[in-house]
């Protein structure tokens, strides 16, 4: 007789046999916006090219009046709070690099309820299309990095 050296697992193997469940992140309605690339010039949103600074708001995308993250102001952050229905996280991408902004407007954006996360433009595409994706009430401020990775600077 053959020894055997396989172990067939059944479903009372609790801890070895438990099913992989894999969520893709879905376009599941044709009105939602994912950022699909960003460049120097700007970005690719839904197949549709925006040059420079761009506002992505719940279901409309909006040509963003900044230069650098210096620029960034009360004024420049209204839109976002102005809203409705009101947005749960803004998510500020500000070039190849994470900078520091005035702690006023984080103070400003929380007393209107509104959670910030601010990350260098790469990272801020990829969360603000994760939490698209989870039906979270998000918009994204974002400027185009001036170098990419790989690129001398």
């Amino acid at each position: 007789r053959q020894s055997c050296r396989a172990y067939k697992m059944t479903p009372s193997d609790d801890e070895l046999y438990q099913r992989t469940r894999v969520n893709a992140l879905e376009r599941e309605s044709l009105n939602t916006l994912f950022i699909d690339g960003y460049s120097k010039l700007g970005f690719t949103i839904n197949g549709n090219r925006v040059f420079g600074p761009c506002a992505v708001i719940p279901q409309a995308l909006l040509q963003w009046n900044v230069g650098s993250y210096k620029d960034i102001t009360e004024d420049s952050l209204a839109l976002f709070y102005m809203l409705e229905p009101k947005i749960e996280i803004l998510v500020l991408g500000l070039g190849e690099r994470m900078q520091r902004l005035d702690p006023k407007l984080f103070m400003l954006l929380k007393s209107k309820g509104i959670a910030v996360e601010v990350q260098d433009t790469p990272n801020a595409c990829a969360t603000f299309n994760f939490l698209t994706s989870e039906k979270r009430h998000t918009a994204a401020a974002l400027i185009p990095p001036h170098y990419l990775p790989g690129e001398l600077e």
